[in-house]
């Protein structure tokens, strides 16, 4: 198989995306890395995480979710490389 590259939409409890994004970095390392405003101040965080296909994206998924004040986790994109 190849690589896939996903893209996964983080939603972070207001005030705390500093932290929140210093988290993810330093512990799980993602290829890809941005923060976008939605709307009335609402941000999200899309952060890119290249793996193996027959890996697949749950685990990138579920270690999103543990980190505290997200809010909410969902897949933006996914694609072959």
């Amino acid at each position: 198989m190849g690589k896939v590259a996903t893209v996964f939409k983080v939603y972070i409890e207001s005030g705390k995306e500093a932290e929140v994004s210093k988290e993810i970095k330093d512990k799980l390392k993602p290829n890809g890395f941005q923060m976008e405003e939605v709307a009335f101040g609402i941000k999200v965080l899309k952060v890119m995480f290249i793996h193996e296909d027959e890996d697949g994206s749950t685990a990138y998924e579920n270690n999103l979710r543990k980190i505290k004040d997200v809010t909410e986790v969902e897949i933006d994109g996914e694609s072959l490389l």
